[in-house]
């Protein structure tokens, strides 16, 4: 079992250019399969949830290589459309390859997926969606069987929530029809904008990403791209929250900071000085972050959940109150217990956590989850003594060698085995 070792009150300095974005880069993957070419990803960080969603490409017939940062998939040899449990069950973004697989071969049977445990995420959004574009779709025995006897057909669809993996999904999916589909309501966060990217570089004819109306309109020329992946937002802003705890100065570079003005205007508003450039930002903090006002998670371009931890675990190291409201996931508060082990000062009401900042003192802890861990490991950096934080496969479902990245900003941190 692997832990890292964590000694706070460190001041952080130094530059970071920012990984690839997680919730990018797996659906532009399963994007590969729509190509009956070689396809070359760029900027693919080195995560474990991308080592699965390869392992699924590998299992569905691709040829697929690693070089550096770039991933090479040749879908050319795509045979099967069928996904083994065990992978499907790693993470929950597997369903997405739902989508492409019907569009290129008619056929999918897949299980449930899986991933961290934040309360109901149900798919029905998705296959709701694919149903309207004409797949049939059935449960037996928890395995879901889909195929387009008739072909996949472009209509129009509207979204009840702007769901990121259903307009993913269903962007995907439109791709194999020869009509044209309008999706009403689809999210508009910018991982959606880099997938419409990619998949215009393969020849697809795909508008409105970052509207809530996107359109696909049918087309038989997709062939082969090549595509660099976008930074990570939620990892910019982790490292941001570790600096703003911990005290310091940092440059992250890569970063779009119009993707994170809402994180960096609660960072700002907490005591943080701020300088941001086009794809640049640079945070000094003094290490004692004050209370802003209520923090409440949204759909982009709202206050993303999947900062709601990290943020939470710099403000729960500062002084003063916050209040926060998550309104997406109904468990996205797990950390908060391990938090609380380490003397933070956290009172739950349903969706609803009451920050009062307080010195945090070093403990044993374990993650929860992918972005409750990273809260972890900031509250550890910012904890007076020397924290474990254990469970470590949540992190690294969407953080690509947190440990070295942080010790390049001068943390001390270390990975050891039990």
């Amino acid at each position: 079992m692997s832990f890292f070792e964590i000694t706070g009150r460190r001041r952080l300095s130094g530059r970071l250019a920012v990984q690839g974005a997680k919730n990018s880069v797996l659906p532009i993957l399963a994007a590969c399969i729509l190509s009956p070419g070689e396809c070359v990803i760029r900027n693919c960080p080195d995560l474990s949830d991308v080592t699965a969603t390869l392992q699924i490409l590998r299992g569905l017939g691709c040829k697929v290589r690693r070089e550096a940062d770039a991933v090479i998939v040749d879908a050319s040899g795509v045979n099967g459309g069928e996904i083994p449990e065990h992978l499907m069950r790693e993470m929950r973004s597997s369903v997405i390859f739902l989508g492409a697989i019907l569009a290129r071969l008619g056929q999918a049977q897949i299980s449930y997926p899986g991933g961290c445990e934040l309360g109901p995420r149900p798919i029905d959004l998705h296959l709701d969606a694919l149903r309207r574009l004409g797949a049939q779709i059935w449960e037996e025995d928890g395995v879901l069987h889909c195929r387009t006897p008739g072909g996949l057909r472009g209509c129009r669809i509207h979204l009840p929530f702007p769901s990121v993996g259903a307009t993913e999904n269903t962007m995907l999916a439109a791709c194999g029809s020869q009509q044209t589909t309008t999706i009403v309501g689809a999210a508009r966060e910018p991982e959606i904008e880099d997938l419409q990217n990619f998949l215009n570089a393969l020849g697809a004819r795909v508008t409105g990403a970052g509207s809530d109306v996107i359109t696909v309109q049918g087309s038989t020329r997709i062939g082969a791209a090549e595509h660099t992946v976008m930074a990570d937002r939620i990892v910019a802003a982790t490292y941001l929250s570790a600096v703003g705890a911990a005290g310091g100065e940092l440059e992250l570079t890569g970063v779009c900071p119009e993707h994170l003005s809402t994180v960096l205007d609660v960072m700002e508003e907490a005591g943080c000085v701020l300088h941001t450039e086009k794809d640049l930002i640079c945070l000094r903090s003094n290490g004692r972050l004050n209370g802003v006002r209520p923090v409440r998670t949204a759909p982009y371009p709202g206050f993303p959940t999947d900062a709601q931890a990290v943020v939470m675990a710099a403000l729960a190291s500062g002084q003063g109150e916050t209040v926060f409201e998550e309104n997406i996931f109904r468990s996205r508060y797990r950390h908060v217990s391990e938090l609380a082990r380490m003397g933070a000062d956290i009172r739950l009401t349903g969706r609803t956590a009451v920050v009062r900042g307080a010195p945090l003192r070093s403990a044993h802890v374990c993650s929860t989850d992918l972005r409750g861990g990273a809260a972890l490991v900031i509250a550890a950096l910012a904890a007076e003594g020397t924290s474990r934080v254990g469970e470590l496969h949540h992190i690294d479902r969407g953080y690509d060698h947190l440990e070295l990245k942080l010790s390049g900003l001068d943390a001390a941190i270390e990975r050891k085995h039990a």
